[in-house]
């Protein structure tokens, strides 16, 4: 035999130590089936010696029997100890090496003390005796068959004391022994199969395993595997009285790249995303879904650097086969235990946190503080005060003029959603719409109030506009569309004379959506105005594939413009952009006569703030129309003075 060919043999008592996974699998199968193995192998002991009592001397059947059960029974019971923990890595290796040492030494004892008591009694005992030894073998080979090395063991202790029968046996025995080896030598065949699909599987296994916690784009660990790390961090955290942070990463214009590169460019800038999180080696990342990445950060906590240069990094060009992404990113951290000392509270405190830097500065990162906790209380308050609402009574609407300052005329009233509730007293559209969007009501509250907006509409002169405001989660699928598209068409209502306001950052969230869903109502004859223009992504790009008619001009811009003069140059050329693309637009947030003399000189025709009128119930508007013909607007505030002062 060749020296390989030996390897190979030799190799079939071997236990493969290169593979811990395969070794603990081999473990927990051997670890179900050793009781009854245990059991039978006794049970068949007794069997034996009870068939030679009277007919061999009573120490070879009570002593031997009686040492090897105790001995069975002793290792029962550390298996079943040790089976409440199962070994791991190298303890496997050593629990497996110890079954083959022990299979190897009760195989000998055994078969030594059956071939002492062969010839001791009449023919039927001794065909007793090869029937106890083959059955026994076949039995105990089947319970170890994931154990190749333990079957081999068990048939090659067999093997000699079957040329021993053959040699010193009747024809009868002899014959029985043939019969027997030639049936051992196929079950090791059938074992050796059966050993490979086992390897297999446990192959198998793992692979599904590790594919169930990681995700293949990125190659980063899931969700799910997130929260099972995180749990482990917790419970070790709990134990050792640890700290640790938990983040929430959010990409910021990552849409966009999405809708104008193609889903391969964004891919791309996600599986970058992702090497940059692992590279920079500053946690444990894992992507839990979308755009949206998670961090578990141990040790030495300084989340505001942590948060600086992840921002940084992930803030960096992305040169991509389809040209140059940018995004950014916004993290939001909760540290253990100071935000919370479970899982799902720590998770919903970083998310929190995350929100926050969303609202306050895109690009940034904030760490759940206490001062958010009163926040996140209000909000909580909020949505259960929401869920209760009777939404038609709790709710109403005001309207503030758009003003065409040219002719000093109304050209439209925006409808504005107002609460009193019950519970709450007057609530914040900024604490309340955010929250009806979050738990799914916000859809409800829009049919509710567009409802009512139409209503109010019928009394209005014909050349008069509604502009209404559409939330992205009313325009996020065709049913949301359908349901705006129904109430329009039931109302009987010019649909040229209805404006639905829709902001930049809401429609970015999923661009090719948007513009279905705006094309859609623009076949119904609405007009379409971009809500907050200036403080979104801004690009040319989605100007001219989204059915856009009008543009507002965000406050922000307008607060600064009398004293910055690059607010001004920024309205200048959002003015110079409507006039080139035939775009209507509004300035809105004017509070003073000297902003409203400034934007008129540089070409501001549509403006709206308090200067002219603070939002009204539906009740004031007849007045205020009688009082404002062409040339006859009023102003509220004085010379440089703010109206809503």
């Amino acid at each position: 035999m060749t020296i390989p060919g030996l390897r190979h043999l030799l190799g079939l008592y071997d236990i493969r130590e290169n593979d811990p996974v395969l070794a603990e699998a081999q473990f927990r199968a051997f670890a179900r089936q050793v009781l009854i193995l245990y059991a039978v192998l006794s049970f068949n002991l007794a069997g034996l010696a009870y068939a030679h009592y009277g007919q061999a001397p009573f120490w070879s059947i009570v002593g031997p029997p009686a040492v090897l059960i105790t001995v069975i029974v002793i290792s029962a019971a550390v298996w079943l100890h040790m089976a409440r923990r199962p070994p791991q890595g190298e303890d496997a290796f050593v629990s497996l090496r110890i079954v083959n040492f022990f299979a190897f030494l009760l195989a000998l004892s055994i078969a030594i003390w059956a071939t002492t008591l062969f010839g001791r009694g009449n023919p039927a005992n001794d065909i007793h005796i090869l029937f106890f030894l083959g059955i026994t073998v076949m039995f105990c080979m089947q319970c170890l068959s994931q154990l190749r090395s333990a079957s081999y063991i068990l048939a090659t202790v067999a093997l000699p004391y079957c040329v021993y029968y053959v040699a010193i046996g009747e024809p009868l025995v002899k014959m029985t022994v043939v019969n027997y080896v030639v049936v051992l030598l196929g079950s090791l065949v059938m074992h050796q199969f059966a050993y490979r699909d086992f390897c297999d599987l446990v192959s198998l296994t793992e692979e599904n395993g590790r594919l169930a916690h990681t995700d293949p784009l990125t190659g980063l660990p899931n969700r799910r595997s997130f929260v099972a790390r995180l749990e482990e961090t917790v419970e070790t955290a709990l134990a050792k009285g640890g700290r640790f942070g938990v983040g929430v990463i959010d990409l910021d214009g990552f849409k966009p790249v999405n809708d104008s590169l193609g889903h391969g460019a964004g891919d791309a800038v996600l599986r970058e995303v992702a090497r940059r999180l692992e590279s920079v080696g500053l946690g444990w990342p894992a992507r839990l879904g979308g755009d949206e990445f998670g961090l578990i950060v141990e040790g030495g906590i300084d989340l505001d650097e942590i948060g600086r240069r992840i921002c940084a990094d992930l803030g960096r060009p992305y040169h991509l086969r389809e040209g140059q992404a940018q995004i950014g990113a916004s993290i939001g951290f909760a540290v253990f235990p100071d935000a919370a000392t479970r899982v799902e509270t720590l998770v919903d405190r970083a998310d929190f946190a995350l929100y926050h830097a969303k609202a306050r500065r895109r690009g940034s990162s904030t760490c759940f503080a206490p001062e958010h906790e009163a926040e996140l209380r209000r909000h909580a308050d909020v949505e259960q005060a929401l869920r209760r609402a009777d939404l038609a009574a709790e709710f109403h609407l005001l309207y503030q003029p758009i003003i065409d300052v040219a002719d000093g005329r109304v050209e439209a009233y925006e409808a504005l959603a107002r609460w009193n509730s019950p519970t709450l007293g007057s609530v914040s559209p900024a604490d309340f719409i955010p929250v009806a969007e979050r738990s799914g009501l916000i859809r409800d509250l829009t049919r509710i109030l567009l409802t009512k907006a139409l209503d109010t509409m019928r009394g209005w002169p014909v050349e008069r506009r509604l502009s209404f405001n559409l939330s992205a989660h009313d325009i996020a699928g065709p049913e949301g569309v359908d349901a705006l598209t129904t109430l329009v068409v039931a109302s009987e209502i010019d649909p040229s004379r209805i404006v639905f306001e829709v902001t930049e950052s809401g429609l970015m969230r999923d661009l090719v959506d948007a513009r279905r869903a705006l094309t859609s109502l623009k076949a119904l004859g609405v007009r379409i105005a971009l809500d907050d223009f200036g403080t979104g992504y801004s690009s040319l790009s989605y100007l001219q594939r989204l059915p856009v008619d009008r543009l507002k001009i965000d406050r922000s811009f307008i607060s600064r413009c009398t004293e910055d003069e690059t607010s001004l140059n920024i309205i200048r050329s959002i003015l110079d952009l409507c006039r080139h693309l035939a775009l209507d637009c509004v300035v809105e947030g004017i509070e003073t006569v000297e902003q409203k003399r400034l934007l008129r000189s540089v070409g501001c025709r549509s403006m709206q703030g308090y200067l002219f009128q603070r939002p009204m119930p539906a009740e004031a508007i007849a007045a205020f129309d009688a009082a404002s013909g062409p040339g006859m607007i009023k102003h509220q505030g004085r010379e440089g003075q703010p109206a809503a002062a």
